[in-house]
């Protein structure tokens, strides 16, 4: 979605639920509230990289490894793409550059074949927000002559350069968008320097916010305030721009490596947020953009539930609300401003 930017007008948007959690933020573009309700829009995206504590607990060398995906992690994306489109919805995937390295792509390539969009995630994975080029990735912490006499940012725009050059080289597919490793309960507020490269790269949106929410005692089932405090947390994941136009399309809580590796929750525990987090979107027109990651989902939800939950609650919906794309939720919020 190349120059999108150009598109923006000086009115002021994002739904007022929106601006009330942003508050004082006068850095945002703020919104009129708009008197009819609009369908809401649902978005179910999967980053391609492996998670530590997976497929067990205690493996923690995928932090070095984040794109040496292994064949259940690649499987179950295959699957889970079949499965949403089979039910009428489809999943914006965020690739991590160094799948690109792997002798065997073609399961990436049938993904993107069946009209599912694969955006840009870094070729590393590395913190965009980094001030020191070793803190950018573990990687470079344990091998730091692999970015000797680069700085930070030039390290972090390698690793976004390459990761789209890698897409349309090996696997012949345009990158759809930016997702950034991690997320921020802030975005990229703050980071003006970061808004300002992202868009130099040709982005005119970003997946950088994930707000902070409760999430319970690890072990422990959620409680009913776990639940309404991730409800809560849905108005300040609503889409906004930046100042200098870049469009911020946050993350929805709760994320999967959230509940399940940082929380030990169970599948049912989960499913009740997302669930109740994609009805709250259908009531007051909101987005959704529902989080995780095959290499967890692999283990702790090995039969689809949670892609199968949204899809068939939209489906359910009717006109209430669609399965869409990242790059939509851009260009509707453009053309409401």
């Amino acid at each position: 979605m190349k120059n999108l930017a150009t598109e923006l007008s000086r009115r002021r948007f994002v739904t007022a639920a929106v601006a009330g959690t942003i508050g004082g933020l006068s850095c945002l573009t703020r919104a009129e509230e708009s008197p009819v309700k609009r369908p809401a829009q649902i978005a179910i995206t999967l980053d391609l990289e492996m998670s530590r504590h997976y497929p067990r607990r205690e493996i923690m060398e995928w932090d070095f490894e984040k794109g040496n995906l292994d064949d259940a992690t690649k499987g179950y994306s295959v699957k889970a793409a079949q499965i949403a489109k089979k039910l009428g919805g489809l999943i914006h995937f965020f690739c991590v550059g160094r799948v690109l390295e792997q002798p065997d792509i073609s399961w990436l390539q049938e993904i993107a074949a069946a009209g599912h969009p694969v955006g840009n995630h870094t070729y590393d994975h590395v913190n965009i927000l980094a001030q020191e080029p070793e803190a950018t990735q573990f990687r470079f912490q344990r091998a730091p002559w692999l970015v000797r006499g680069k700085t930070a940012r030039q390290v972090i725009e390698e690793n976004i350069r390459m990761t789209e050059i890698a897409l349309a080289h090996r696997a012949k597919i345009a990158q759809r968008g930016f997702r950034t490793p991690g997320g921020f309960h802030n975005g990229l507020v703050e980071r003006a320097d970061v808004r300002g490269l992202l868009k130099g790269l040709g982005f005119d949106w970003v997946s950088s916010k994930y707000p902070r929410h409760q999430s319970g005692t690890p072990k422990q089932p959620p409680t009913d305030a776990v639940f309404a405090d991730i409800i809560r947390a849905q108005a300040e994941a609503q889409p906004f721009v930046y100042p200098d136009g870049l469009v911020e399309i946050p993350m929805s809580p709760i994320s999967d490596v959230t509940a399940f590796r940082s929380h030990f929750w169970k599948l049912e525990y989960f499913l009740k947020a997302v669930g109740q987090a994609v009805d709250w979107a259908i009531e007051t027109g909101g987005v959704f953009d529902f989080l995780a990651h095959p290499s967890c989902l692999v283990v702790e939800d090995p039969g689809f539930e949670a892609i199968k939950l949204i899809c068939r609650r939209v489906k359910q919906a009717g006109t209430r609300a669609a399965i869409v794309d990242l790059d939509t939720i851009a260009k509707n919020l453009l053309a409401q401003r």
